[in-house]
């Protein structure tokens, strides 16, 4: 299952959208092997298993700026009567709960491979970032150590301040009494 799809094109699209990572409905009917219409007809007649934690509708806004940031330009949702390409309605967001969920209302055996799939590639994300958070944490530890040392060795370098008075012992300057 693991070689069905590579991990690395499905964290490729794994999104952050309302603070949430989430797939969109085309990328994730690319891995079905489903048309998007499709997969968007059976979310619509099973609404009950999709609340809003699990799968929602992009608004214009973030469709628009995810739509910069992937770097297409033929996406954009036109009206119903439109005759061009494009996407005619705004994307669904499925979190990982959603995908999942995605898996029971496809029913088939290549839905259900795709979903573990999909969810292997969060779990994995997951791993990641909490490694890179650890490291991050370490080295925000030490960071405070190198300040410390830094201070230190600057004040080892630095030149001498200018005194204003002579220190030290000059022969012939001690009278006796």
């Amino acid at each position: 299952m693991e070689g069905l799809i590579p991990v690395e094109n499905i964290v490729q699209k794994i999104y952050l959208i309302r603070g949430q990572k989430v797939m969109l409905d085309s990328d994730l009917a690319v891995f079905y092997r489903v048309e998007t219409k499709q997969l968007n007809r059976q979310i619509q007649r099973n609404m009950e298993r999709f609340p809003e934690n699990f799968c929602f509708k992009l608004n214009e806004k973030e469709y628009e700026s995810l739509r910069c940031q992937i770097g297409t330009s033929n996406l954009r949702p036109q009206i119903a009567t439109s005759k061009r390409g494009g996407r005619r309605y705004l994307p669904y967001a499925f979190t990982e709960h959603g995908v999942v969920m995605l898996s029971s209302v496809l029913r088939s055996k290549k839905a259900a491979q795709v979903s573990i799939a999909v969810v292997n590639a969060f779990i994995k994300m997951r791993e990641y970032l909490s490694t890179h958070k650890q490291i991050l944490d370490k080295l925000k530890k030490n960071d405070e150590n190198f300040v410390i040392i830094f201070d230190v060795l600057k004040q080892l370098t630095d030149k001498p301040k200018n005194t204003t008075g002579k220190y030290g012992f000059k022969a012939g300057t001690v009278k006796p009494t």
